[in-house]
């Protein structure tokens, strides 16, 4: 059933997403935003984006506190108690993106619904359904706000609400994936899956790299299918994939071992992949209660910035994200760059964020959260830095991660390792999926930190010809490229 209604969508796409236009503004033209921006009177998409404005998270924020402190139809017609919690913005540490039923029925749930069913459809003979799927997030703990309000990252709000058929399903019970203590709950983990029949495995790399060595470790094997012998799928989003592939390989050295990956966030489930090459990209779902808008790249930061429908969009060009949702997100810019890797059907591949960032381990380190913790560090210090940039450092067999930072100081008053325990105390301060990860250093262990002689940044942007002017060196990346040309720059130079 699922199946059919994926192919509907995949050859009748301009009309499905019309269709979701029309049904979203439908149920929200007497909600207080609708009424602000007289949705009863929208009658094309066209009027839609002349009426309403693209917004950021901090936006929207005024009307998400109302929801928060207890007001409802502000943003949709259905009562919203759910918050998802994520990383947040320069103002807030965190942001709470409200998760109404529609969204956990016909968005989430449906499209893990189709995920499965486009796997059964590239993989006939699998036995995937003869297990269970072992869930692996981040923190699970569900917040009570007051009486009417719960929040938590994504993972334990969708735990939280699944249906009963989710549930039996999938494992370890939903205590143990509630638990907040990770340390402990990696252990409890282990102790109620290593008997369970684990057909296949969803989470982010990081935490799932994290138990899979462990399990390891605690029962002596060298390969998860001699612990988990019909494991056959990896279920992985959220950051990408490729840094952690081979240790994925080491771990479960079978070439019928299968990976899907998923774009899913806490704004909505965006796109899965539907073949089994992952270079040709997510299947876009445009059937599940969100209607979306691409941005080219050059109009971002504009008053009014013009905006793509699907049969607008070219391949291989970046735009920026942006959605209407069944949760009353309108024009929301979610910050994530895609490309189009496919037209017909419409397929995407995530390409980075709006913003330099660094998202290795699920971290949304952005630069207003770097340059917060070396303000934050120089004035406990006394320091003054010229310049910096950071990356990831990725795991290894035998390590964790880590962020490697070049820092210029003008001037350093103190030994490093203070400034640098300062620096990494800020960043937790001001996000807190940073936090997380560098919680008892599981996933990220302290920051590898290089003090350079002043002078160094110019030194290598004049050997490229790009010193003065606009050119700067990149505070954070993604990929290793500028740090690793920087240092083998600079050790060149002794």
């Amino acid at each position: 059933m699922r199946l059919n209604a994926v192919d509907n969508f995949m050859l009748n796409p301009i009309d499905t997403q019309k269709k979701v236009f029309n049904d979203l503004i439908g149920s929200a033209q007497f909600t207080d935003f609708g009424k602000q921006y007289s949705f009863d009177t929208i009658n094309a998409i066209r009027e839609f984006k002349e009426r309403v404005p693209v917004q950021e998270y901090d936006d929207v924020k005024p009307y998400i506190q109302r929801i928060l402190d207890g007001e409802q139809n502000v943003l949709w017609n259905t009562p919203i108690s759910w918050f998802a919690k994520s990383s947040g913005t320069t103002s807030d540490k965190s942001k709470f993106i409200p998760v109404s039923k529609e969204t956990l029925d016909d968005t989430h749930y449906r499209s893990g619904k189709d995920l499965l069913g486009m796997y059964v459809r590239m993989y006939p003979d699998t036995d995937l359904f003869g297990g269970k799927c072992l869930t692996i997030g981040g923190s699970h703990q569900v917040n009570q706000m007051n009486a009417d309000c719960f929040y938590g990252d994504l993972s334990a709000v969708m735990l939280q609400n699944m249906p009963l058929i989710g549930q039996v399903m999938r494992s370890p019970d939903l205590k143990v994936a509630l638990m907040d203590e990770w340390e402990h709950k990696i252990e409890t983990i282990i102790d109620s899956t290593l008997d369970e029949n684990i057909t296949y495995i969803a989470g982010v790399p990081t935490w799932t790299l994290v138990l899979l060595k462990r399990i390891l470790e605690k029962t002596g094997k060298t390969d998860i299918r001699e612990v988990w012998p019909n494991l056959e799928l990896y279920i992985h989003g959220g950051v990408s994939f490729k840094p952690y592939q081979n240790q994925f390989k080491q771990l479960i050295p079978h070439e019928d071992m299968h990976y899907l990956e998923t774009y899913n966030a806490s704004e909505g489930f965006f796109a899965a992949q539907d073949t089994p090459e992952h270079e040709n990209g997510m299947l876009l779902f445009l059937n599940h209660g969100i209607f979306f808008e691409f941005m080219p790249m050059e109009e971002y930061g504009k008053a009014h910035p013009d905006t793509l429908n699907l049969r607008e969009v070219a391949l291989n060009t970046n735009y920026a994200l942006i959605i209407s949702t069944n949760s009353g997100l309108w024009r929301y810019i979610v910050g994530d760059t895609i490309q189009f890797t496919s037209l017909e059907p419409f397929r995407i591949k995530v390409t980075g964020r709006i913003k330099h960032f660094i998202n290795a381990f699920g971290e949304e380190v952005i630069i207003d959260n770097s340059d917060y913790a070396i303000e934050q560090a120089c004035a406990q210090t006394g320091a003054i830095v010229n310049d910096y940039t950071a990356a990831p450092v990725y795991m290894t067999g035998n390590s964790n991660g880590a962020h490697e930072w070049i820092i210029e100081f003008e001037n350093l008053p103190v030994p490093l390792p203070v400034f640098v325990e300062a620096m990494d105390l800020a960043l937790q301060s001001v996000n807190s999926d940073y936090e997380a990860k560098r919680h008892k250093d599981i996933a990220l262990r302290m920051p590898i930190v290089h003090d350079v002689a002043k002078g160094s940044f110019n030194a290598w942007l004049k050997s490229k010809g790009k010193l003065g002017g606009q050119n700067k060196v990149p505070r954070l990346a993604n990929e290793r490229k500028f740090v690793e040309e920087i240092l083998t720059f600079l050790n060149q130079q002794q």
